[in-house]
Order: structure tokens, then sequence, then C-alpha cells
């Protein structure tokens, strides 16, 4: 009977039947570069009957979820043994060396009446590792168990994930946490998690439909659900790469509370966009009112002077807030004349400044000063005679 394994430079084939005959032939394989070697020359060995010995530890199994680890394995006989839990790198096995010494003891796992061991504490997330348990007895008896291959990742089980629920108006919010909880990080670094959810509503002590739905997140939302009802939740983690999924987590529950009619809630968000409108436009309106007024006041006055001011002639003053032009200043000559005795005429000058302003009522003309000046002189030539 043909049979093929796949096997280490060093290793061991069990399962043998005793007192059986067994030819054997090795090929070499190099899988990365697709080449396979010829097969040795067929070697032959005849299996000797099996002895069983009630020390050895049977039936070794590994239990792990959320990268905790626990090897657990059972005896044969009620009597006094004790066990040694070792383990070896898996990669030595792929040596071409002998490794029977390279095997370590677990810590915490040396000498133990017990048939478990808790080997967290070697594991490494993407590490291989080999087990073993070597059980000793009365009169320095030994033996030594079969090894089983733990690969961290694909041996490690899924824990189920925690569940909160929350409300928001017609949401129903549900928060996950991953398995393990939130301080385990080997979970979220290493393995690509999605969940499923399953959700109903119980009504009248009635279970409705039941819906689910798969999300990557950990957050997910049920839109538009009833008020006055409850609502329950589980969820389910699932590992597609190595086909694995957990078992549900509790069923959570939560109550709606009662709504409100919906005419109400929109005649409600009308009322406070347009209180909001309102007290936003209208300071706005009023300042732009006030710049407008000082514009128009500034630059188009309503009120115009009178054409006939003196000092303005026919320009009009186009805003108050301008600067006026500078009022007209003319040079006024009075000339006085006096006869002295001997016959001789003597005029006597006097020049200043006359500021004409705008404001005057033109009374005082140049042709009244003429005439006053004549007047003056008269008078002045009658006393002299």
């Amino acid at each position: 009977q043909l049979q093929s394994k796949t096997i280490f430079p060093v290793d061991t084939i069990e399962d043998l039947s005793p007192g059986s005959s067994y030819c054997f032939k090795v090929q070499a394989n190099l899988p990365r570069e697709a080449k396979q070697g010829m097969f040795s020359p067929t070697s032959c060995v005849t299996n000797t009957q099996k002895v069983e010995e009630p020390l050895c530890a049977t039936s070794l199994r590994v239990l792990a979820v959320n990268m905790e680890f626990q090897l657990l394995w059972e005896k044969q006989e009620d009597q006094e043994v004790n066990y040694n839990v070792q383990y070896l790198f898996g990669f030595l096995k792929r040596l071409n060396e002998d490794y029977s010494d390279k095997w370590l003891s677990v810590p915490g796992c040396e000498n133990i009446s017990s048939t478990w061991c808790n080997f967290s504490s070697i594991i490494s997330p993407q590490g291989v590792y080999y087990l073993r348990v070597q059980a000793r007895g009365g009169l320095n008896r030994s033996c030594l168990s079969r090894e089983v291959q733990v690969d961290a990742l694909k041996t490690n089980g899924i824990g189920p994930p925690g569940v909160k629920l929350e409300l928001s108006d017609t949401w129903l919010h549900i928060l996950i946490s991953p398995p393990g909880g939130a301080q385990d990080e080997v979970m979220r670094t290493y393995y690509d998690l999605s969940y499923r959810i399953v959700y109903w509503k119980n009504s009248s002590n009635k279970e409705e439909e039941v819906r689910q739905k798969e999300v990557k997140q950990t957050i997910a939302t049920v839109p538009d659900v009833s008020p006055s009802s409850l609502y329950c939740v589980k969820v389910q983690a699932l590992l597609e790469l190595y086909n694995k999924s957990s078992a549900y987590s509790q069923q959570e529950c939560i109550h709606t509370p009662a709504g409100t009619p919906l005419p109400l809630i929109i005649f409600g968000i009308f009322m406070g966009a347009l209180l909001v409108v309102l007290l936003v436009a209208t300071p706005l309106v009023l300042m732009l009112y006030q710049a407008y007024n000082k514009i128009k006041y500034a630059f188009f006055p309503s009120c115009q002077p009178p054409l006939n001011i003196e000092g303005f002639g026919a320009q009009l003053l186009s805003s108050p807030y301008l600067p006026a032009a500078e009022e007209p200043v003319e040079n006024c000559c009075v000339i006085e004349s006096m006869v002295t005795e001997e016959g001789k005429q003597i005029d006597f000058t006097d020049c200043k400044h006359c500021k004409h302003s705008s404001r005057d009522s033109g009374n005082y003309s140049n042709d009244d000063n003429t005439a006053g000046s004549k007047g003056s002189k008269e008078t002045l030539e009658k006393e002299n005679v």
C-alpha cells in the first residue's frame, strides 16, 4: 500500500502497525523553484511490537481563544505522575541536523501533577511551535508523548465580540468591541475581522422577522426604528482568511422611546430655522440701511444752497463734509486829501486788506465809497476856508 507524506530532514512517522515491514524512499523538492529531485534508493525496516506505557500522556490537544493557549492531555491510569511540558521552535525542524537536544521546558509547567498547561507566555503571534509532554513516575520511569504542532495564528480561536447599543432619533447605533477586549492589540493587528449582525424587533411578545447584515467596521446603524419598541441584537466575528467564525455575543436589547408626531417635528424645524434667519438677517439689514443713509447724506445731499449767495457764485456745495474754498480777498485803499493854508493839497493814503464775504448784503459798494470820499473832501475844504 503506497502512501506519501511530506517530512522534515529529521522526522518521526507515527501510527505504524506493530510487527509489520515498511519500505521508504525519499525525494527532495524545491517548491519555490518548482523543481523535484530523484527518489533515493528504497530502504526497508520491520516494526516491533508496540509496548504500552501507562505513564505516557495521551490525547494531546490545544485550546486557544483570543491568543490564550492551553495544552490538555489525559493520563492512562490513576497513579502519581509528574509532567513536564516541552516546546521546540518550528524552524529547527527544517534544518538538516538533530534537534533532540533543542527542546525547552515551558515556564510554569515543570513537574506538575495537573493535566493541563497554559503556554501563552512562549507564543509569538507569527510563530510555529511543537509541544510534547514528558511523564515521570516511580523507579525513574519516563515516557514522551506524541508531538502537537501549534501555528499561532491558525490554531488560535476567535471569541465572541462585545456589543453596546445606543439610540439617536430614529437610528439604532451598534457599537462592537473586537474579540479579546479593547486591550487585545494582537487580535486587531493580525486579524482582518468582519462582523455579522443579527437584529430583530419584539412587539407584543412576538419576535418579528430576524434580519442580518455584515460590516467591516466596529460601528453599524439600523435606520428607521419604530418608537415604543424593543430591539435585540447579537453579533458574530468572522475571519475569512482562516475560514473561522466566533460564537455569537450575548443578546443585547434596548427599548426605543415614544415617538413625536411627524407634523410637529416638521413644524418645530421650520420655526427654528425661521428664528435663526430673523436673528441673523435683522441686524444685517439695519447696518446696511445706516450705511446707505450716511453715504447718501455725504455724497448726494437733498438740500442745495441758493445760487445768489455772495462768495459762492454759481458753484454749489456738494457736501457739508467736503472742505470749502477759501473766500476771495480784495485790496482796498482810502485816499484822503487835505488843503493847507499855503494852498497845498496833501493826500493821505491808507491801504488795508478788505475781505468781502459772501454774506455781505451789498450796501457797501464802490459807488457809495466814492460818494463818501467826495463828501468828506468838500467838508474839509469848507473848514479850511
